[in-house]
């Protein structure tokens, strides 16, 4: 196993295509409810435990080597915003040629043949996690990362949000990150059953209400 692939795979830069998407941060900052560091940390929180927990524990059971088609269908199940499947999906196809370029394998393969127009991205970065070597605990750890520190680099472009502060609330969500991969990890080596499927109704009615703005600057 080799902790530079985390590394990569965590990177902002792996051209996944997260950077275009702002995670719910920009309805919640058109809205009032994201207004500086503090209200910031309070919606990353809320992220984490909910949707963040939910993708973590799906990407954690890829890596575990569960059946990627299923887990794909148990992330369906645990998405009801059509605009929320879409984006995952949509980012999903990104991953998938990023993993295919940098880590590719016969599961990768099989899954890009299985689902051509793009699985979920956890289920896609699990399962990227796994051919790079890395861990379940790994791969929860990259996604409970990637679901707070996109609405925070959002949110620096969309308030002018000082970047220290933004850091520094990623900083101190630091315990919340190791506890949410471990309750992931744990979640998976239980069976597709067991993986927890957090409600974050705000986020999926904000979702649905962004992508009908006919100007925005990010895809999510």
């Amino acid at each position: 196993m080799s902790r530079a692939a985390l590394l990569v795979l965590a990177d902002g830069r792996f051209p996944a295509g997260g950077h275009a998407h702002s995670g719910g941060a920009e309805p919640a900052v058109a809205e009032g409810r994201v207004r500086d560091a503090d209200s910031l940390a309070a919606f990353c929180r809320g992220r984490l435990h909910t949707a963040g927990l939910t993708a973590a524990a799906l990407a954690a059971a890829a890596a575990h080597g569960l059946d990627p088609l299923a887990l794909d269908e148990a992330a369906d199940a645990r998405t009801p915003s059509p605009a929320l499947r879409a984006t995952a999906r949509k980012l999903g196809r990104q991953m998938m040629r990023a993993a295919r370029a940098t880590w590719p394998g016969p599961e990768v393969d099989a899954l890009a043949t299985a689902r051509p127009r793009g699985a979920h991205q956890s289920v896609v970065l699990g399962l990227t996690a796994r051919s790079a070597g890395l861990s379940p605990e790994d791969a929860a750890h990259c996604v409970a990362y990637e679901t707070v520190s996109g609405p925070a680099t959002a949110v620096v472009r969309l308030l002018s949000l000082d970047p220290f502060h933004a850091t520094a609330v990623l900083a101190r969500l630091a315990p919340d990150l190791d506890r949410v991969a471990e309750q992931a990890a744990e979640a998976a080596r239980q069976g597709i059953d067991a993986l927890p499927a957090g409600s974050a109704p705000l986020l999926d009615i904000t979702a649905e209400a962004h992508a009908a703005w006919p100007v925005r600057l990010f895809a999510s």
